[in-house]
């Protein structure tokens, strides 16, 4: 039985056609009787939409302005899940995705499973006891689930996507390989400005509002976070301590906050001792200022912040 049968009950007066046609009124291309692909966060999808082209629809399950962390399905993204041709997640990072999605008859590309993520660092601000109590499951283990940050290791998924979508549909194989190869030649582009564009920069330590930028530090800087992984954990006393003691010392003068969280923590911290407040995106998802952005455009405002913040050339 699929997972819209089994929500019949849950709709009242919706019926399982119906759950279907509303997902079909999701695009304005008129392409829902095509093949469909459903990634769950913003990354994800725009890198699943790349490789795709234009043969495929590809539906967001975290609308723009959205925690994706935070993500709950309804019925209707439930039921995008059960008719997709293919799912695009990464295990641990949306609980709520990876217990439907277990459920689904389609292919699961797990991001998880393809690219090589880093281990998570130890952070003392985030105890188990403060992240059960944070309200959310945030069940990233062992690893740090931000791999997109990395163009190249993007690169890989986008790898991966071309030959998951050459299996479904073998007649697309080549259009898919040259696709992701395409995808492959901008990332590459964009690590070489990550590279050259922070080569030679005043100061490394950077101060972020949650521990997400850690696939960033091969460019050569120190990622110090405020919160850990869960961009919603609180820092303890001693946190904030050592961290002003660290901008101190170190004369850092920015402190980036995020879009998509509060920045309430790191304008404080900024505030209390007289230094920049900034942004500095972790692209997890867009939001309504970003939303006519994409991936590279956010990666590039990405980089020029960092060079403002660190004193590059």
């Amino acid at each position: 039985m699929s997972l819209v049968a089994r929500l019949v009950p849950l709709a009242g007066v919706l019926t399982a056609s119906a759950l279907l046609a509303g997902c079909g009124q999701l695009t304005d291309d008129g392409a829902a009787d095509g093949r469909r692909a459903v990634a769950s966060f913003y990354p994800l999808a725009w890198v699943t939409e790349q490789v795709a082209g234009d043969a495929w629809t590809v539906d967001n399950l975290t609308q723009p302005g959205k925690e994706p962390h935070d993500l709950e399905l309804d019925i209707r993204q439930t039921a995008e899940l059960d008719s997709a041709d293919l799912v695009v997640l990464e295990e641990g990072f949306q609980p709520a995705v990876d217990a439907t999605a277990a459920d689904v008859d389609a292919p699961v590309l797990d991001a998880a499973q393809v690219v090589d993520l880093l281990p998570a660092a130890d952070h003392e601000g985030e105890s188990e006891e403060e992240h059960a109590e944070d309200g959310h499951d945030h069940e990233h283990g062992d690893t740090d689930p931000h791999f997109w940050l990395d163009p190249l290791r993007l690169a890989d998924l986008a790898d991966a996507v071309a030959d998951q979508l050459a299996e479904i549909d073998p007649d697309g194989a080549t259009t898919y390989a040259a696709n992701a190869e395409a995808v492959r030649g901008e990332l590459e582009q964009l690590d070489r400005e990550y590279t050259d564009g922070l080569a030679s920069c005043e100061r490394t330590t950077t101060v972020v509002s949650h521990d997400a930028f850690s696939y960033l530090s091969r460019y050569g800087l120190d990622f110090e976070p405020i919160a850990g992984l869960s961009p919603d954990a609180e820092p303890t006393a001693a946190d904030l301590a050592r961290l002003q003691d660290l901008i101190r010392t170190d004369g850092v003068t920015t402190v980036f906050s995020e879009r998509l969280v509060s920045a309430k923590m790191a304008d404080t911290l900024a505030d209390d001792l007289g230094v920049t407040s900034a942004v500095l995106d972790p692209i997890e998802g867009l939001s309504d200022a970003t939303a006519d952005e994409d991936y590279l455009s956010l990666m590039r405002e990405n980089l020029t912040a960092l060079q403002q913040a660190n004193g590059c050339s």
